[in-house]
Parts: structure tokens; C-alpha cells; sequence
């Protein structure tokens, strides 16, 4: 059981890319973000359990867990080769996390000092290169160039500032936070922050069609601002961009005709859906029943049980 913790993340980028397709994106941003989390916790938590079982073979750990024998989980040379492999990931997955903490908190700091040079929310940069992008912080911020005011209209302007406000206000940076270091502790988890970033967007796009009241208008603004913006951004890590992802896709979303919430998902969504939390599931429970198998080995080894 404890190996399938480390396999069934390999599941989650297929499903994941298929979901973003057939479920409304607010909870489509929500599903994928808790899934990447649960998953990249029971790999986790799955490589500790590996290392248990080879480590009561040293004198200091069988001592520390009173333990009579190493647990009999299999031959002392498979099961101390396997540890020392658990421990190398382990590690590694350990650092890599750091250090993407420590880079996302270095990203923070400087958003905030560009942030703090905007006398409200707007912080508009005389830089001919048309870009604009939200700026996370507290506050956060809406960073608009000069070159891109220019090449849109007012109206059009108006939605793609509400585009970015509703980045903002919903904290999609948290999002993308979570979905980049899950998967440092899983490298197959990276299959889910393209879905993701797209979800976002799309959940961007709906607020900002929203806020205007005009679809074809929100449309035609993200479209424009991205042919403007084409070629190399010189935006923060942080920031979140309504020209970024698969523009036409988003457009075409827009300009299809608007449908009412539904009360309930369509029946692909609930499948796909049903089928990232199975997957949760399932991790959750491998690890729990490793978890009680690894107890009652050390119950054994400590001479409290008798072997089965």
C-alpha cells in the first residue's frame, strides 16, 4: 500500500487537463489546488514510511523505539536499500521545497517594494512595451504601462483592469504557490499547474465579463492587449497576466453564448472530478494503512505482539 501514494500523482495531470474542460473554473482552480496539496503530502508522507522500516536497523533507532529486532518487513538488504533511496528523495524533495519557499518569499518582497511606489491601486510604469499584470501583496497592486494604455481603448481598459482585480481579490497567487511546490515534492504534479494557470484565467475572465456587463467587450480587450503584448514580458515571477496562457481558447470561451450557473455539474465534470478525488482517496488511505501496518510491526519488534 505504501507505494501507490507515489504512484497515483502520474494519474492526476491526464484528469486534471481534462477538467478545466468540463467544470465551471472557480471550482475547477479549487479542486486541482487541494488535489496537488493531498497528493504531494501523501508522496510525503509515503517515502517516510519507506525510511522507517531500514533505519530500525541501526543500534541508535532500535534503541530509541525500544525495538528487540528490526522490523521484519522483508530482507535486511532490500528493505535498508530501499530506505537509504526513500531518504535520498526524501531529502532532496525537502530542499527543493526550501528553497522554493525561500524564492517565492524573495518574489513577495520585491512585488511589495514595486507595489509601494503606487499612490492607490494603479502603479502605471512609463514603459512603451505594452504589458499589464496584477501584482500580489497587501495591498496588491494592478501595473499597467504606458504602452499599453495606449493601445486600448477606455472601455477596454476598464476590462482589462477588472481582469486583473479579480486576480487580486481572489488570490490566485496563493493558487500557483501551492500547485509550484507541490510539485517539487512530486515532479508528476507539475502536470497540473498549466491546468491551473488556465482555470485562473478563466476565472479571471468571467469576473471581469461580469464587472463590464459585456462579454464580447472582455473579449475583445484580453485579445487586443495580448497582440500587443506579444514578444518578451519583463513582468515579476509573481505577477498574473491576462495576455498569459491560451488567449485564443480563453477569447472563444468568452464569446460563446453565456449559460446559466448550473445547479449541478455537468455529468464529464463529475466524472473527472470524482475521478482527482479518487486519487486523493485512495493516497490518503495507502498511507493511513501503511501507517498501521508500520505500527503493528513495531509492536512486534518491541515483543508487545506476537507475529501473525
Amino acid at each position: 500500500m505504501v507505494w501507490l501514494p507515489l504512484l497515483v500523482p502520474f494519474l492526476a495531470g491526464p484528469a486534471g487537463r481534462r477538467l478545466v474542460s468540463c467544470l465551471p473554473p472557480r471550482q475547477a482552480a479549487w479542486l486541482l489546488a487541494v488535489t496537488a496539496a493531498g497528493l504531494a503530502a501523501g508522496s510525503t508522507a509515503a517515502l517516510t514510511l519507506l525510511v522507517v522500516p531500514g533505519a530500525t536497523h541501526l543500534p541508535a533507532v532500535a534503541a530509541l523505539g525500544r525495538l528487540l529486532t528490526p522490523l521484519s518487513t522483508g530482507s535486511a538488504d532490500a528493505v535498508v536499500a530501499v530506505a537509504v533511496a526513500a531518504l535520498a528523495l526524501l531529502l532532496l524533495c525537502a530542499a527543493l521545497f526550501v528553497r522554493g519557499l525561500r524564492r517565492r518569499w524573495t518574489q513577495l518582497g520585491r512585488a511589495k517594494r514595486l507595489g509601494a511606489r503606487a499612490d492607490g491601486e494603479l502603479l502605471v510604469l512609463a514603459d512603451e512595451f505594452p504589458d499589464a499584470y496584477a501584482l500580489p501583496g497587501r495591498p496588491g497592486r494592478i501595473v499597467v504601462t504606458a504602452g499599453m494604455l495606449r493601445a486600448l481603448s477606455a472601455a477596454e481598459r476598464e476590462a482589462l483592469f477588472a481582469h486583473e482585480r479579480a486576480h487580486l481579490r481572489g488570490r490566485h497567487h496563493l493558487f500557483t504557490a501551492v500547485t509550484e511546490l507541490s510539485a517539487l515534492c512530486h515532479p508528476a504534479l507539475g502536470a497540473l499547474r498549466e491546468p491551473l494557470a488556465y482555470a485562473l484565467e478563466r476565472c479571471a475572465d468571467e469576473a471581469a465579463a461580469h464587472a463590464v456587463g459585456d462579454r464580447r467587450l472582455t473579449a475583445q480587450a484580453i485579445g487586443r492587449a495580448a497582440l500587443a503584448a506579444r514578444g518578451a514580458a519583463r513582468r515579476p515571477d509573481l505577477a498574473l497576466a491576462a495576455t498569459a496562457g491560451p488567449v485564443p481558447r480563453r477569447v472563444a470561451a468568452l464569446l460563446a453564448p453565456a449559460t446559466p450557473t448550473p445547479r449541478t455539474l455537468p455529468n464529464p465534470g463529475i466524472a473527472i472530478a470524482a475521478a482527482l478525488l479518487t486519487c486523493l482517496t485512495l493516497s490518503t488511505a495507502s498511507d493511513l494503512e501503511a501507517a498501521t501496518d508500520l505500527h503493528t510491526n513495531i509492536e512486534v519488534a518491541q515483543g508487545e505482539l506476537r507475529s501473525p
